[in-house]
């Protein structure tokens, strides 16, 4: 069950849920607040609690609000993409043949059928940043799963509104957002040890963030590096 509160202003989605303690997010790239809260946990005493964090939930919005952010693509000759943290300029070549992106030094070349749509164009790029993301998923999978002692029985790549990455531990599946191809591949390589790590813990405890300390001494600095990089209109992951 959602519910919402409005504290001093800003609008917090609560969930209430069966857990230990109480979990604060906000997340890119509007600044969303949400609480998770225990079941037993009154929603006078989710007020409270939102009330005693309001000074940090307005800087971290601040900080979102501020952060830099890529116009909206429109798949033109000479426009900036990005793959792997670097930045690639578009070469639209207008084909008859295979229509598909291959990298070449600084360019990203759009091969596509004459006249196609913009949204045929950005089809074309968003298959090829799937493709991407799962060849360079797969490996860090199976490391994490040799380092954790456990198995991942299926991984899937989407668009998600609200989460660089999810997972189900019951199932024993991940979810990773496609917008992680655009990013640094130690993004990629944290999300993907942060959601297989909940299969052991299944929340964001002192236990969960000694793992992580473990396993990728500077995963800190791979997160501040995440969230600050430019965000991309579309981006909504956290």
């Amino acid at each position: 069950m959602t519910t919402e509160l409005n504290i001093g202003g800003i609008p917090v989605d609560v969930v209430f849920k069966d857990i230990k303690n109480v979990h604060l997010s906000v997340y890119p790239p509007t600044g969303r607040v949400r609480i998770s809260a225990p079941s037993r946990m009154t929603i006078e005493n989710v007020r409270l609690f939102a009330i005693s964090k309001l000074g940090w939930i307005k800087k971290q919005q601040g900080k979102l609000l501020s952060q830099e952010r890529e116009t909206p693509r429109e798949f033109l000759e000479r426009e900036s993409h990005y793959a792997w943290g670097r930045r690639y300029l578009l070469r639209v070549e207008e084909t008859d043949g295979h229509a598909g992106v291959d990298i070449r030094h600084r360019d990203m070349a759009l091969h596509v059928e004459p006249g196609a749509s913009v949204q045929r164009r950005q089809e074309l790029v968003d298959d090829w940043y799937r493709r991407e993301l799962r060849q360079a998923a797969a490996p860090l999978i199976h490391k994490w799963e040799i380092a954790l002692e456990l198995q991942v029985s299926r991984f899937f790549v989407q668009r998600m509104k609200t989460k660089w990455g999810s997972s189900n531990p019951a199932l024993r599946t991940i979810r990773l957002n496609l917008e992680l191809a655009k990013k640094a591949p130690e993004c990629l390589d944290y999300v993907v040890l942060h959601e297989m790590l909940h299969f052991i813990v299944p929340n964001h405890s002192n236990r969960f963030q000694a793992l992580l300390d473990e396993k990728m001494p500077g995963w800190r600095h791979v997160r501040q590096g995440l969230n600050e990089a430019p965000l991309f209109y579309g981006d909504t992951a956290a």
